[in-house]
């Protein structure tokens, strides 16, 4: 997933720094030499399979492509990656969330969420920007639950169970998805505010300096 946040010009995806994930030189010498893998574009069937459970998350292969997968969605700026997206139909995300997409200021460093499921806490969803790796240059309004739960397996084998809200949820949502299948055009209410991405920012970057053009005239006739 890449954050689709358009009230700046420069938002959470183009950030390529990472937390935690398997960094330094204490990794372990399997991790040592990781890969930026293909990335999966709309139109291939891998992104419309359902993916199949992981048998064994302490299996090194699976260690070896989470670490592969870091590496990947590092370099394409994104907040989150799915198996499938990297031509391997696993039941297996890896994602971040900023610190700053949270109320709280309180983020979550680089995770890996392996046999997800996930349900809704509450009727409220709201409607927002996403872009996607596999949807390059496009971005749309999405609407997802506000606040749901969800639980998986982490890469140390251990339970991981969590209620979130906001953007923690949106971003847990748009993974599950590739999954089970599916991209967010096709959770898209109204396809009207699908749109490249570039061409909004230059409607955010003109309105910006229109908005400043009326504000200097305004000073002007103020001080005649």
């Amino acid at each position: 997933m890449i954050d689709g946040r358009l009230d700046g010009l420069c938002g959470d995806a183009v950030c390529r720094e990472r937390s935690g994930g398997f960094t330094g030189a204490a990794a372990p010498p399997i991790l040592a030499s990781m890969a930026i893998l293909d990335i999966a574009l709309m139109g291939n069937p891998i992104l419309a399979q359902q993916a199949a459970l992981v048998d064994d998350p302490l299996d090194p292969a699976i260690a070896a492509l989470v670490a592969d997968m870091e590496e990947t969605m590092a370099a394409a700026n994104g907040v989150g990656l799915a198996a499938p997206q990297v031509k391997r139909s696993l039941q297996l995300v890896v994602f971040k969330v900023p610190a700053e997409r949270t109320e709280d200021g309180v983020g979550l460093p680089f995770s890996v969420l392996i046999n997800p499921v996930i349900e809704p806490l509450g009727e409220a969803i709201d409607e927002a920007y996403e872009g996607c790796l596999s949807v390059p240059g496009l971005t749309g309004r999405v609407p997802r639950w506000r606040q749901i739960g969800y639980r998986g397996i982490g890469l140390d084998g251990k339970a991981i169970e969590r209620e979130v809200s906001g953007f923690h949820a949106r971003v847990i949502q748009h993974e599950c998805d590739h999954l089970w299948g599916r991209l967010y055009p096709s959770r898209m209410r109204d396809l009207g505010s699908l749109a490249f991405v570039d061409e909004l920012y230059r409607q955010v970057q003109a309105s910006r300096d229109d908005s400043r053009d009326v504000e200097a005239s305004a000073t002007a006739e103020e001080e005649e």
